[in-house]
């Protein structure tokens, strides 16, 4: 019986102690050769201890997204293009080449029809090929952008990282000044690619991940970019700031420098400008090193290849007499300049009207908009491109015969940029300006400011309404009659 006993109780205790091996076979639905798994993913959820030695496990695959679209993205494209053979140029011997430019970037000139350099890009092109810094201060129209555009892709070579950087104050400069690094480099493995505000990133960001060379920019977007994490300006050999003093005018100057903070400190620094007041000569100091100073004329002179001519007319007859002007001119293309951006759409509508074809730039058009009146305008499927004076700086179109001002400009020194879209690359150019009894002390101001005198004219054909403002060339400048005292000593008053 005892034994019995005993047996009993040794069943009874075997029962019990396999109890618990069988419960996580209830609770858990998995098989049992997964139970490393299941250890596994009790460890994941488990908020410490060394649940958190197997989190990264997670990430690990997680981490290589981030990092892809910027940099395994970029070298396969590198590498193809790399590859692509050059073409081949002749052995050249030019005026350009002798300044040190090597026969690929020389060919590109002659292909696009220059045959002698600039005074500027004489003086600057030897300098910046020897790795100086340059404050470069001449009127518009003088080729500034192949001063420096040029030696910097001979300094540059062969394709590699972004080493140029080049920022523009407007849109309109920008895609100008990375059209012509592209003319110039179209012989050379050379990439240049341009960012600007107003448009989406999309495009811009493919550009980026393709791999550039020379990055042209306006201030904002760059900084846009530069804040994402997806520019970083480390291996910048040369920074271009081009018309300065316009990036002054619209406030980008804080912008500017937070930029050039961020540049290497041994580059080569190029500085071009209209002007130098003082607050971009501080800029100067302070961005610069030793640098060599061009200045090829005064900055208040025009090209000696324009002729002026003032023409005043009373303001309800302005139109009529710009619609006069045009009948009886004979001209290539023309670009009229208005103070507003509702002028300028008024005077393009009624221009329109009169049979011209017209294209229209102001602030108010889209990006979309000003980039195909420019591309029409150039290609001349418009012979009239009316603008305000985001049209007035750097503006490289070739053959512009005429310009008019509607309006004339309330400072003096627009007058100089705006006329400067004529008489370029050595031809000459018309300059017309409208001018009525309310602006003419304007025009009075721009030929003190310019140094000479300007023809006051009459078109011949026009049946124009009397004014004052035809006396003598200009309104008379007999002085204003002083009041009489009701005081007189003595004899009658006159």
């Amino acid at each position: 019986m005892l034994r019995k006993l005993i047996s009993k109780i040794r069943q009874s205790f075997t029962k019990d102690t396999k109890r618990p091996e069988t419960k996580p076979a209830h609770k858990s639905s998995r098989p049992a050769p997964k139970t490393g798994e299941q250890r596994h993913d009790r460890h994941d959820r488990r908020p410490g201890g060394h649940g958190q030695t197997s989190r990264p496990a997670a990430p690990a695959h997680a981490q290589p997204r981030s990092p892809q679209p910027a940099r395994p993205a970029a070298p396969a494209p590198r590498a193809a293009h790399a590859a692509k053979p050059l073409p081949e140029v002749p052995k050249m011997a030019t005026t350009f080449s002798a300044l040190g430019l090597g026969d690929r970037i020389a060919y590109a000139v002659q292909e696009k029809g220059y045959e002698i350099p600039t005074p500027i890009q004489t003086q600057a092109i030897p300098v910046v090929l020897a790795g100086k810094d340059v404050i470069g201060s001449a009127q518009t129209g003088t080729g500034k952008t192949a001063a420096f555009s040029l030696p910097i892709l001979q300094r540059l070579g062969a394709h590699g990282k972004i080493r140029c950087l080049v920022l523009e104050p407007t849109r309109e400069l920008a895609l100008q000044v990375e059209e012509s690094f592209k003319e110039y480099s179209k012989f050379t493995d050379l990439r240049t690619t341009v960012i600007y505000g107003g448009v989406g990133y999309g495009k811009q960001r493919e550009d980026l991940a393709h791999g550039m060379d020379i990055l042209v920019a306006t201030p904002g977007r760059l900084l846009d970019f530069m804040e994402q994490g997806e520019i970083r300006l480390d291996h910048i050999e040369t920074l271009v700031l081009d018309e300065v003093d316009r990036m002054l005018d619209m406030g980008f100057l804080p912008d500017v420098k937070r930029i050039v903070s961020k540049v290497p400190k041994s580059r080569q620094t190029l500085f071009f400008t209209a002007t130098l007041p003082p607050e971009i000569e501080q800029l100067a100091a302070w961005a610069l090193r030793d640098p060599f100073k061009i200045a090829v004329s005064r900055e208040r002179s025009t090209a000696e290849t324009i002729s002026h001519a003032f023409y005043p007319v009373v303001q309800a007859q302005k139109f009529d007499l710009l619609a006069h002007l045009l009948e009886e001119t004979k001209y290539h293309s023309v670009i009229i300049f208005s103070r507003t951006k509702s002028g300028a759409d008024y005077v393009a509508a009624r221009l329109k009207h009169e049979g011209h074809t017209c294209a229209v730039m102001h602030s108010d058009r889209s990006q979309q908009e000003r980039v195909d009146a420019l591309k029409g305008f150039k290609s001349g499927k418009h012979e009239v491109l009316v603008a305000t004076d985001i049209a007035a700086r750097g503006l490289d179109i070739a053959d512009v015969s005429h310009v008019i001002n509607f309006d004339v400009p309330e400072n003096p020194e627009d007058y100089v940029h705006r006329i400067g879209r004529t008489g370029r690359a050595h031809k000459t150019g018309d300059a017309f300006t409208l001018v009525t009894e309310e602006t003419w002390r304007d025009a009075r101001s721009i030929e003190r400011f310019i140094g000479m005198s300007i023809d006051w004219k009459k078109a011949d054909g026009f049946n124009y309404t009397y004014s004052g403002i035809f006396d003598g060339g200009g309104m008379p400048q007999v002085a204003p009659e002083r009041p009489k005292s009701r005081l007189t000593r003595g004899g009658a008053r006159r």
